[in-house]
């Protein structure tokens, strides 16, 4: 990739980027509000669905979002930064164990990033400035995974600077890495919950973020700041306390009685 020019590499990065979301989303979308949109409508969070005018503006945002992490992408392999980068070329080099803990090392990296960063973003003068166009999504739709304020484009693309710096990496790791970041993304505003209805109870659901979780976030603009994870709401207090009643009000029956007579 180096020995592509900048704009050569831009526009090879804003494909990927477009790419991965459109397709990612547009498979969410496709198959939840399009083909079995009554068949999984009793696993719909909330009863109504988006305007279309919700789904034009996630998507506008998103790909600005996108765009934005084709720049971060320059900066980490043109600029003089790229020197301090943790890359190297062979996988053999440490091997395919370390190549698959460097991706979950991404991973929980990322959560924290995103915890704190999210949460930084609902101080008002953040929210009312940057962060409200994220939730203009009151009820979401997989198209607003990325639908972000320029500036907080900036702030979320910018995990791909700690993760070059401090992780010895290979390309692929980070690939498969952003591949899933934009699925669980997409699932996370998808507005159907996939888990099963008692997997908030588990063990290790406790500590997953769900889509109701996020959802709620979207719909009550406080509490559930976490993206994969909910170890850090759950340390420090900023997990809702009707969270669980909101996960299980989702699989009663009565509700989804209820939600099939829209």
């Amino acid at each position: 990739m180096k020995d592509l020019s900048s704009l050569e590499l831009f526009f090879f990065a804003l494909s990927m980027n477009l790419g991965r979301y459109l397709i990612i989303a547009g498979i969410f979308f496709f198959l939840f509000y399009i083909i079995f949109r009554q068949r999984w409508f009793f696993k719909k969070i909330q009863p109504k669905y988006p305007s279309r005018k919700d789904y034009q503006r996630e998507i506008l945002y998103s790909i600005i979002s996108m765009t934005i992490f084709a720049f971060i992408a320059i900066v980490m392999i043109k600029s003089p930064l790229s020197q301090f980068t943790l890359r190297y070329d062979s996988i053999d080099k440490i091997g395919w164990f370390y190549w698959a803990f460097s991706i979950i090392l991404m991973i929980f990296l990322h959560d924290a990033y995103f915890y704190w960063t999210h949460r930084a973003m609902h101080h008002p003068r953040l929210y009312n400035k940057i962060h409200s166009i994220h939730h203009h999504s009151l009820n979401p739709s997989p198209w607003a995974a990325f639908a972000f304020h320029p500036i907080e484009g900036f702030i979320q693309a910018g995990i791909i600077v700690p993760i070059c710096l401090l992780i010895p990496f290979h390309v692929s790791a980070l690939i498969v890495f952003l591949l899933f970041m934009t699925i669980y993304n997409a699932y996370g505003h998808l507005g159907f919950e996939l888990y099963p209805k008692t997997f908030h109870k588990t063990i290790i659901g406790k500590w997953i973020n769900t889509s109701i979780s996020h959802n709620q976030h979207h719909e009550k603009f406080h509490g559930n700041y976490g993206l994969y994870f909910l170890f850090w709401d759950r340390w420090m207090g900023t997990i809702r306390e009707d969270y669980n009643k909101a996960y299980d009000l989702s699989s009663d029956k009565k509700l989804r009685e209820f939600k099939n007579s829209f």
